[in-house]
């Protein structure tokens, strides 16, 4: 064991070395930082002493502040030096200054007095100069028409004041001879005349701890200065002494500071565990203070400090610093695992820190036993020899540059690619909020375009094209509220000219980067790959709209030496790639064609190798808390042997990086679970670690490795993360399920974007749910359609669980609540739990397989039929393929489309339908329908069905078929005929509605209105067909973030029918009114339905 690592002394405090830097040293404790004195002080302090015409020139005691202290401060002047008569003089000398933090101009007296009259001068000087305010006063006087003085009163002690004098005076004292110190607590004596002075001496010489305790005994006294509470925390060397009124106020919010934190710690030492607990439990502290002081207690060299984060790992702060706990005192934590019988975390600790295996025989036999019993429970698996191992664990790729550079690569001339009628309709963008130039002088407009700023808009708009066309090389451009409408017609206008400006615009500003589409050029392109990576859609349209065409432009610049053009153009190549052989073949015919053989061979290169490998991403770094010790091993396919430790450390360096390229080939070697689940454990050590920002790549990387059951755990995670301020992780978090990529994973996306109390992060979801879709081609309803998991049911929508002897049936109710049945057909109340006859593997893994059923269907179950009912409202319509596929040939949906009505829609004729137990179609008289293969399927409103709606009650009531939500039986409400007629329903307006039954409207489709003046959301809207929106006015309406602010009740101004979602107000008055009479039967009817529930509550 002669190779193991020593051990760490534990019984010592050790700071780390920024903490150290702000430590207030004490005689006999850990050592701070160095107090330099500055040899030019001296000069410095006469500078600010004899300025000519200065504050102190005019010290007068009888004109202005106490007497005594003006004359002390004549005396001193006049050469008796006297510490009460030097901090008077400094304290109006500082009158005069600029107070600058960097200027430390305190520091410059006590420096001045240090070398000039010695430290137990200084000491004394330092605790007076606290004690003082300046000021002046009378308007007669000689200085700034008044008379300079200086009054008793402790002045602010925070940075920039007297403190930081006193902190010096303190160092240096803990590191002066004995001599110099014990003639500087002797001299002190007479300088403790009040409370304050009794704990400012305290702090400076903390060791005189029967000053202290004088101090502690004393009750507060009222007005007490900023400040003075962290020094006399500093002060105090017992933790009997933390009880004392004074110190007993405890830290504040913002006050727990490394430096009072750390100077408490080495003062007091492990004592002080209690009172940072007590501190946590019953102050509000921001996320910094409970960070610090959780950073503390990890510090504190004692069983108390290490018991108390093993036993609040509910606090995430304390939490996030039990890992480093660990590994600084490994052999307390051996001792305190094994009596917490934390077999897991014992298990970890000894495989991560072999060296406390030396400690065993100075520690009880018990630990040795503990020990034994945790490595009984792990279940690790030999390791694979090295040539099973993945290439890229065997050698990283950062261990081998690959950089090609080749020279005289030039991109070609660029060039606007305009789809059909875009040119036309940018040259037509309406430009009436720019102005016209007042002058249509050519030599003034020029000058105004060369002048730039706001008033070159409008030549550049509207001037002639001679004038402008040649300045646009040089115009700076100018970014306003309407930029992204004028500049359309600018580019449209004069082409490849108006690149330099629009790129410029695009660069200050990222939302114009759509005005660069057209563009295919070398610039524009670098520009833009810039950007990829960073979740900006307006750059991936860019390469989406331009492809392999931008090849050539990319090519100079990725074989080129320029760092910043060379990443830029790696990184926008490696997005047209997608790691897809096709893509990539693409990519090389394209290099070749425009820029030779070997070029193209060098790009191919690049994109093979991995981004760490061409300088495209920097070589990883993992923390602390990413020990690969500390995770569940990654087991090879096969299953018997994991990957060795070197490799897993290189997999967690891999996952580390920016990009997820190379992973395929360790996907392809691992088992996916074990792979997935130690994705997971890294993801945990992550949030246990406080979910640090910089080492995000711990979510990114469960897109990587996860699986479904990743998914399952971390949708919970994403959904409350926006409520505890992390909307970022969440952000990224969808960005996980959407690389993931499974159906499962595309479900709970979906979920997120249909229904989640965060409206930034519904937002976020429903965009990638576009994405998604617009990158297959459909709709988000069709891609909605896709993604319902069959979840292994069979063809009759069902799934068999075998218990071995015994097997049970699951079908689904109308609600899709599992129904469970015997082998007989005779229901069951539930599944039951697997007995002793059952068997040992299949019983077991068939009531897992059921839990797993249930939990996945309850997430899209309500989904689901929320999509239904929403087609139904909404008329949305299926191909007769669609149909056939997603919704009769869905094993789930089936359960559910069997018991609504639909229709067939062929020109005029429209043909109402069930699905029957066979997967025909029935009409209402059970005849057979035949869908014809053009048709239309929908949903059928009540409404549709007319006169036959009777007849299909009566058919599903004989069949006993419960239906999934309201149809046959939904209410039907129709317009009068006034209503129809107008652009308002008067018979709702005025009524006074309870909050909740409003705000209960957005689960229905409406859409709280954007805040106005004061944040007040006063309207709520639903759109209906043709672009068109029901908007109702609230009054006093809702106040955005602060629904409570609102009142109980919302008054229905108006309800009226608008073609934007706003208040009646800002209607505009020059577009027509619109008609009620125009929504189809269905919309009105629900609309009104949706009105006449809020009536029904109305006061």
């Amino acid at each position: 064991m002669d190779d193991l690592p020593p051990l760490p002394d534990e019984d010592a405090l050790t700071l780390p070395a920024a903490w150290r830097r702000k430590l207030h040293p004490r005689r006999g404790g850990l050592p701070g930082p160095a107090f330099p004195i500055d040899d030019a002080a001296p000069a410095r302090a006469r500078a600010l002493i004899e300025q000519p015409g200065g504050p102190v020139e005019a010290i007068a005691p009888d004109k202005s502040g106490a007497p005594d202290l003006a004359e002390a401060a004549l005396r001193h002047l006049a050469g008796e030096a006297d510490p009460v008569g030097a901090a008077a003089v400094a304290t109006v000398a500082l009158l005069g200054f600029t107070l600058v933090r960097s200027d430390a101009p305190y520091e410059t007296f006590i420096d001045s007095w240090i070398i000039e009259r010695g430290l137990p001068f200084a000491a004394c000087a330092a605790v007076e100069l606290a004690r003082m305010t300046g000021q002046r006063s009378g308007k007669d006087g000689p200085w700034k028409g008044g008379w300079p003085g200086v009054n008793r009163g402790l002045t602010r002690l925070g940075p920039g004041s007297p403190a930081d004098g006193l902190r010096k005076v303190r160092g240096l004292l803990a590191a002066a001879d004995e001599e110099v110190y014990a003639e500087a607590v002797e001299r002190l004596v007479a300088h403790r005349d009040g409370w304050e002075a009794r704990w400012l001496v305290s702090y400076l010489v903390p060791t005189r701890r029967d000053w202290v305790e004088e101090c502690c005994a004393a009750p507060i006294v009222k007005g007490r200065p900023s400040g003075l509470h962290a020094l006399a925390l500093a002060s105090l060397g017992t933790p009997a002494q933390l009880a004392a009124p004074y110190p007993a106020i405890g830290l504040h919010f913002g006050g727990a500071s490394a430096d009072v934190l750390a100077t408490m710690a080495d003062g007091i030492g492990p004592g002080l565990v209690p009172y940072l607990l007590e501190q946590l439990d019953g102050r509000y502290f921001d996320a910094e203070d409970r960070k610090r002081i959780a950073r503390t207690i990890a510090l504190l060299p004692s069983d108390e400090a290490l018991r108390a984060l093993l036993d609040r790992r509910d606090d995430k702060y304390l939490k996030a610093e039990l890992g480093d706990a660990l590994k600084r005192f490994p052999v307390r934590a051996l001792r305190v695992l094994a009596e917490a019988g934390d077999d897991v975390l014992l298990e970890q600790h000894v495989r991560t820190s072999p060296g406390v295996v030396a400690a065993l025989p100075g520690l009880p036999d018990g630990v040795r036993a503990a020990m034994e019993k945790a490595a009984a429970t792990s279940t690790r698996l030999p390791e694979a020899p090295a040539d099973a191992v993945p290439a890229i664990l065997a050698a990283p790729p950062w261990e081998n540059p690959f950089q090609p550079v080749i020279a005289g690569l030039a991109p070609p001339e660029g060039e606007l690619r305009w789809r059909d009628g875009e040119h036309a309709d940018w040259l037509g963008t309406d430009v009436g909020s720019v102005d016209a130039p007042p002058s249509g002088d050519a030599e003034t407009l020029a000058r105004w375009i060369r002048e730039g700023g706001a008033r070159s808009v409008a030549p550049v708009v509207h001037g002639p094209e001679d004038v402008v066309r040649p300045l646009l090389a040089g115009w700076k451009g100018y970014d306003r509220y309407d930029t992204g409408k004028w500049m359309r017609r600018v580019i449209a206008r004069y082409g490849l000219d108006a690149l330099p400006p629009a790129l410029r615009v695009a660069k200050k500003n990222r939302r114009r980067i759509a005005l660069l589409e057209p563009f295919l050029h070398a610039d524009v392109a670098l520009a833009i790959g810039d950007r990829l990576g960073g979740n900006d859609p307006d750059a991936e349209r860019w390469y989406d709209r331009h492809g392999f065409d931008a090849v050539p432009y990319l090519v100079p610049a990725a074989l080129g030496k320029a760092k910043t053009a060379r990443r830029s153009a790696v990184r926008a190549l490696r997005h047209l790639d997608r790691d897809d052989p096709g893509r990539r073949r693409a990519i090389g015919d394209a290099a070749r064609a425009a820029h030779g053989d070997e070029a193209a061979a060098a790009v191919e290169g690049l994109l093979t190798a991995h981004p760490v490998e061409t300088g495209d991403a920097a070589p990883p770094k993992t923390p602390g808390w990413a020990d690969p010790a500390v995770l569940p091993q990654v087991l090879l396919r096969g299953g018997g042997q994991a990957l060795p430790a070197a490799a897993t450390a290189r997999l967690v360096e891999l996952l580390a990086l920016p990009t997820p390229f190379g992973l395929d080939a360790v996907r392809e070697a691992c088992d996916p679970a074990s792979l997935a689940e130690f994705g997971w454990a890294l993801f945990q050590k992550w949030q246990d670690a406080g979910a640090p920002s910089k080492e995000g790549w711990a979510l990114v990387q469960l897109g990587r490795v996860g699986d479904d059951a990743t998914v399952r755990r971390l949708t919970p995670v994403i959904r409350a993360w926006p409520g505890d301020g992390r909307h970022a992780h969440a952000v990224t978090g969808l960005e996980v399920l959407t690389g993931i990529g499974s159906d499962v994973a595309l479900m709970h996306l979906h979920g997120i974007a249909q229904k989640v109390k965060f409206q930034g992060i519904k937002r976020e979801a429903q965009r990638r749910m576009r994405q998604v879709a617009d990158r297959l081609g459909l709709s988000t309803d069709q891609l909605a359609d896709r993604i319902v998991p069959s979840f292994g049911l069979d063809d009759e929508g069902a799934m068999t669980l075998d218990y071995g002897p015994r097997r049970f049936t699951v079908g689904f109710d109308e609600a899709l609540r599992p129904v469970v049945a015997d082998e007989s057909g005779k229901p069951r109340k539930s599944l039951p739990k697997p007995g002793a006859k059952d068997d040992p593997a299949l019983a077991p893994a068939a009531y897992q397989a059921f839990a797993d059923l249930k939990k996945d269907v309850r997430a899209v179950a309500a989904d689901l039929l929320r999509r239904l009912e929403g087609a139904m409202v909404a008329q949305r319509r299926w191909t007769p393929a669609e149909f056939g596929e997603h919704v009769v040939g869905h094993p789930l949906v089936r359960h559910v489309a069997r018991r609504l009505v639909w229709f067939a829609e062929d020109g005029d004729a429209v043909t109402p339908f069930r699905i029957a137990e066979d997967r025909t179609f029935a009409d209402v008289g059970d005849d057979l329908v035949e869908v014809p293969e053009h048709a239309a399927i929908g949903l059928a409103h009540p409404v549709q069905l007319g006169g036959a709606l009777g007849a299909w009650a009566e058919v599903f009531a004989d069949y006993e078929i419960l239906q999934p939500f309201p149809q046959l039986g939904r209410t039907v409400h129709a317009l009068t005929e006034a209503e129809r007629g107008s652009e308002r329903l008067e018979r709702f307006e005025q009524l006074k509605v309870p909050l909740g039954t409003v705000v209960g409207l957005v689960g229905r489709g409406w859409e709280i209105g954007a805040p106005q003046d004061g944040g007040v959301q006063e309207w709520i809207s639903r759109r209906v067909p043709g672009n068109r929106y029901v908007v109702i006015d609230l009054e006093p309406g809702l106040y955005a973030g602060e629904l409570a602010a609102s009142g109980d009740h919302q008054t229905l101004r108006i309800v009226w029918l608008g073609a934007e979602a706003r208040a009646h107000r800002y209607r505009s008055t020059r577009d027509a009114p619109l008609r009620f009479g125009d929504l189809d039967d269905v919309t009105a009817s629900e609309v009104l339905a949706d009105l006449t529930r809020l009536a029904a509550s109305a006061v």
